[in-house]
């Protein structure tokens, strides 16, 4: 697929989304990056009404810049978008005053995501919109790199599906400042600029690609470096991999669950018929109609 087809076919499955859910209002967060460059784009091109919100926390001017001038370019071209700026720098200041005797560095940048999560979903919530995702899919889904409840809490995720480097590609047909598309991948939640690959071990993004395709795959890595690739990829997929899955639920036994079927309106026969059928059953086909038995 192309990457002008990959994004009208992006944008046509929004505009869907939004038309079935009865949705007024999409609402992006912008950092400057490659990836919310592009979804924020394709929610312009849907048509539907769209904030792009720039939240800086502390952040390099260089990054700023970027957002700013992003949501500026998105703004001035398209009719249905809003470009709105929350300086979250105070909030997170004193957020961080009552931590400090657990100034874990790692910790206060995951809470920086999620402090934006939160402004996302207060705007989105006071407009009867949702919260865009603009995670890729080696990140969601290969070696999860996002904050859980920050930039991984969203409603949908446009371009989950999608390899950075067809981010990249994608950004060009939809004519992203090539700034943005030249600049070094960044989360820009610490204070020192630290990029994405620097983050990752040194791994750049089209190496950690084929690593997730070979890890998915079976495929042999060809060469010495791959092989240290692949090797560190499963390192890192396996910390992450707690990020990936649904949240650990911990069942009852089935002899302690019934499952109560809705009784029929044709008389009491049948009712009493249902409901000891219901007691008898003990297939766990859904949390619907559960009751505890103490």
């Amino acid at each position: 697929m192309t990457p002008q087809k990959r994004a009208k076919f992006i944008t046509k499955w929004i505009q869907s989304y939004a038309k079935k859910h009865k949705i007024d209002k999409l609402v992006v967060g912008i950092s400057g990056g490659i990836d919310s460059a592009v979804v924020s784009t394709l929610c312009a091109e849907t048509g539907v009404d769209t904030i792009v919100v720039s939240m800086p926390i502390h952040q390099r001017p260089e990054q700023h810049y970027l957002s700013d001038n992003h949501g500026k370019w998105l703004q001035g071209r398209y009719k249905n978008v809003t470009h709105i700026t929350v300086d979250l720098t105070k909030t997170f200041d004193a957020f961080k005053d009552n931590f400090k005797v657990l100034p874990n560095l790692l910790a206060l940048a995951n809470s920086r995501s999620r402090l934006r999560m939160a402004c996302l979903y207060q705007i989105a919530q006071s407009h009867a919109g949702i919260v865009v995702g603009t995670g890729n899919k080696v990140e969601d889904f290969g070696v999860g790199f996002y904050t859980k409840y920050g930039d991984g809490g969203v409603d949908i995720s446009p371009i989950g599906d999608c390899m950075k480097t067809e981010v990249w590609d994608m950004g060009r047909a939809l004519a992203v400042d090539e700034d943005i598309i030249n600049a070094a991948p960044t989360d820009g939640l610490w204070d020192d600029g630290r990029t994405d690959q620097d983050q990752l071990k040194g791994i750049s993004y089209p190496e950690l690609e084929r690593a997730m395709m070979q890890d998915t795959t079976g495929t042999k890595p060809e060469g010495k470096r791959e092989r240290e690739v692949l090797k560190q990829y499963r390192e890192i997929r396996a910390k992450t991999q707690h990020k990936m899955e649904p949240i650990p639920v911990c069942m009852m036994p089935a002899e302690e669950i019934q499952y109560k079927k809705p009784a029929k309106k044709a008389g009491k026969k049948t009712a009493k018929k249902t409901t000891k059928s219901a007691k008898k059953s003990d297939k766990r086909v859904g949390f619907p109609n559960i009751i505890l038995v103490k």
